[in-house]
């Protein structure tokens, strides 16, 4: 039987020391499948944005264990976690991070060429990814011509321009309206079905939670409830 791909054993996380100590993970334990699509919810402070950070392997716990596709993260050093994070995981922020003053086609090589991809396959692969997202007439385009939909659909496509196995969605319609934001969540839905790929998304909307098969809801350190639920076709 294959392993998760991702699975947390026993992980707790605290800052500081003493009276000062802040227990930010209680000892939790999770497991995702390949191909999973996975909502993780909770109020503020409820260790959810630590799990993430823990998953996408820029922060790591203070005790238990993380394991990806079967491997100890909790072994490797830092320039391990580094390439994981670089070959294995594709990130898509609330803020969008492009470059300001580059095209969208540029945005999308950048991961590629820290890679030492040649320069003719980073412009095609670039390309392949911009027409997933329906913005392949926009690929010489600045994100200042690009509105705020647009540039989170650029931002997708350059988390999938490595062809990573798991995709971290951290509140990727925050700064989007209503119309926008389903849009976006539509995309993901299509994604996660027509590829496969697992897509973790971090949202304290009930509406946009609701894209997901699967909900993860978080409370003071540890996972509250876990439930599958009907997820809204795309």
């Amino acid at each position: 039987m294959n392993p998760p791909l991702i699975e947390l054993k026993k992980v707790c996380k605290s800052y500081g020391s003493g009276e000062a100590q802040v227990i930010a993970l209680g000892g939790i334990d999770l497991a995702i499948a390949n191909g999973e699509f996975v909502a993780v919810m909770g109020p503020s402070g409820s260790g959810k944005s630590t799990t993430m950070n823990i998953l996408g392997c820029l922060d790591t716990p203070t005790s238990g264990q993380y394991f990806f596709r079967g491997v100890d993260v909790s072994s490797l050093d830092r320039d391990q976690r580094a390439r994981l994070r670089r070959y294995y995981i594709g990130f898509v922020f609330q803020g969008f991070n492009l470059l300001k003053r580059t095209s969208a086609l540029e945005n999308l090589e950048l991961p590629l060429l820290y890679r030492g991809v040649p320069r003719r396959e980073r412009r095609e692969r670039a390309m392949q990814a911009l027409d997933q997202v329906g913005l392949a007439d926009r690929a010489h385009h600045s994100s200042a011509e690009m509105s705020g939909g647009q540039q989170q659909r650029v931002a997708i496509a350059r988390a999938l321009v490595t062809e990573p196995s798991v995709m971290f969605a951290d509140e990727p319609t925050g700064n989007l309206d209503t119309r926008r934001s389903h849009e976006i969540m539509e995309l993901l839905v299509r994604l996660n079905r027509e590829r496969q790929l697992s897509i973790v998304l971090v949202t304290h909307e009930e509406d946009i939670a609701a894209y997901a098969r699967r909900q993860v809801r978080f409370l003071d350190g540890t996972i509250a409830s876990d439930s599958a639920g009907d997820a809204r076709t795309a």
